[in-house]
């Protein structure tokens, strides 16, 4: 996103959610989020600043795994103020990240719960910070393919309904796997509305 985009379209947009792993420019190409000469850090405060610039409410989205869990964020987060910081326990989905057939490898990646909570604990502090353990995240989401097609994802891998184009919303969201109290516990409804949150810009 360059800072003409925003000048056309921020005043649309309510909030815009980015992605960072690591602070740490080096754990950010051994994970894949390397941008090449860019550099991911530098990119994402550009980023927070144009958000604010043009009203636009900040969000930060980090999966914590095997290269990442031993960092402390508290200090770049709160610098950064996002209106949210989700933080993701990394979870495997067979023909997605893990598997034979699977499109990324993500077994090297993974930790377990005890390590996902001292990463919570370090960042307690940290008050917009809305973590979801691999427990949370797994059925909490509805998911579309580009079949239109909801991924169920209760047997550890995206199963297809039949797409809403052919049989309809109502009927196709039956195979979805969708957990809504789980969805509801994990605060997965919230106000996002720039209009709601009444930031003070």
């Amino acid at each position: 996103i360059r800072e003409r985009w925003f000048q056309n379209y921020g005043e649309y947009l309510d909030i815009l959610a980015v992605s960072c792993d690591s602070f740490d420019e080096e754990v950010n190409v051994l994970i894949g989020r390397g941008q090449g000469k860019k550099n991911h850090v530098e990119n994402l405060q550009k980023l927070r600043t144009w958000c604010r610039d043009y009203r636009v409410a900040f969000k930060i989205n980090s999966v914590i795994n095997r290269f990442n869990v031993e960092e402390d964020m508290t200090e770049q987060i709160k610098a950064l103020n996002p209106v949210r910081w989700k933080v993701f326990q990394c979870l495997l989905i067979e023909g997605e990240n893990c598997g034979e057939d699977a499109l990324r490898e993500a077994e090297r990646f993974v930790i377990g719960d005890e390590e996902f909570e001292r990463f919570l604990e370090r960042h307690k502090e940290v008050s917009c910070l809305v973590p979801e353990s691999n427990q949370k995240m797994k059925d909490s989401y509805l998911i579309l393919d580009e079949y239109m097609r909801f991924l169920n994802c209760r047997k550890g891998r995206k199963d297809p309904s039949k797409s809403i184009l052919d049989v309809g919303v109502e009927e196709a969201i039956k195979f979805s796997g969708f957990d809504e109290k789980m969805f509801l516990k994990r605060g997965g409804k919230y106000t996002w509305s720039k209009a709601d949150l009444k930031l003070d810009w």
